[in-house]
């Protein structure tokens, strides 16, 4: 990296730095840059000014338009786990999908991104000026997807710690299975998300699991999860709600997959496992 600009000796930049740390701002806005450095006298000219002769220091670097973190780089300071960089991309969010599912100890394979799930509409810099493209960021080699759904869609999170000094939201063991049943391709398709389940669905809380299908509001979801963890040996009051889910039509089991098969009256689907990918 080039050497600091002379000028950049004088004190207003460490202690910029320091009231980022003293907040607990490691990953930062301009805007919280610009209040803090007021609470220290600066014009936002010098804060703008300092922010941009820090990054060129590589004591913080830029995430997006706006958006920064600090590098470790400067003594005393430290660098942010990967995970409140990827949150900080999208307000609100949380971490979701196979960061969750690794996180819980619900799949061994580590995942190669980390997946928020937002309500937020993302624009990333593979869509802009085409309209389309994966709602991915890419920040110094780390790779965020973001999945958006409906505000009504977005529940079932709890706070965890990933290290001794960070705290972040994250889908509950139960939510993340029933993202399994409500987006199987994001877990290399039903096949697998039905193993997961199969495997760790002794130690969910099922009631639990089956008012999330119940809130998420979607039939076929319901219906998916409620004959899975029949066929898995699951009995008794706690499959009523999934089989109460009023439905339309028959769905079939596997949305990827051709509609032949045949119907499971009781639960309105239509198995079609074995059915070749659909075109």
């Amino acid at each position: 990296m080039p050497p600091l600009p002379p000028t950049y000796g004088e004190t207003r930049g460490l202690a910029l730095m320091e009231g980022l740390e003293d907040a607990g701002k490691i990953v930062f806005t301009a805007a919280d840059a610009q209040a803090i450095g007021a609470r220290r006298g600066m014009t936002p000219g010098q804060v703008h000014l300092l922010t941009s002769r820090l990054a060129r220091a590589g004591w913080i670097r830029r995430i997006k338009r706006g958006l920064y973190a600090t590098t470790g780089r400067l003594p005393g300071s430290v660098a942010p786990h990967d995970y409140a960089i990827a949150l900080a991309l999208a307000t609100p969010s949380a971490l979701s999908h196979r960061t969750a599912l690794h996180f819980h100890g619900l799949s061994d394979q580590v995942p190669r991104e980390i997946t928020c799930t937002t309500t937020a509409k993302v624009v990333t810099p593979s869509m802009r000026g085409r309209g389309k493209g994966e709602s991915a960021w890419v920040v110094d080699g780390l790779r965020v997807q973001l999945v958006t759904v409906r505000p009504e869609r977005f529940f079932g999170f709890a706070d965890v710690w990933v290290d001794q000094r960070t705290k972040v939201a994250m889908t509950d063991r139960e939510r993340t299975v029933l993202d399994l049943m409500a987006d199987p391709a994001r877990f290399g398709g039903l096949g697998d998300a039905l193993s997961i389940l199969e495997a760790y669905h002794h130690s969910l809380d099922l009631p639990r699991l089956v008012s999330y299908a119940e809130r998420y509001g979607v039939a076929v979801v319901a219906k998916r999860l409620g004959w899975a963890l029949e066929s898995f040996g699951v009995k008794g009051k706690v499959l009523a709600p999934l089989l109460a889910v009023p439905v339309r039509m028959i769905q079939p089991l596997d949305p990827r997959r051709a509609r032949v098969g045949p119907v499971i009256a009781r639960w309105h689907l239509q198995e079609n496992l074995a059915a070749p990918l659909a075109r």
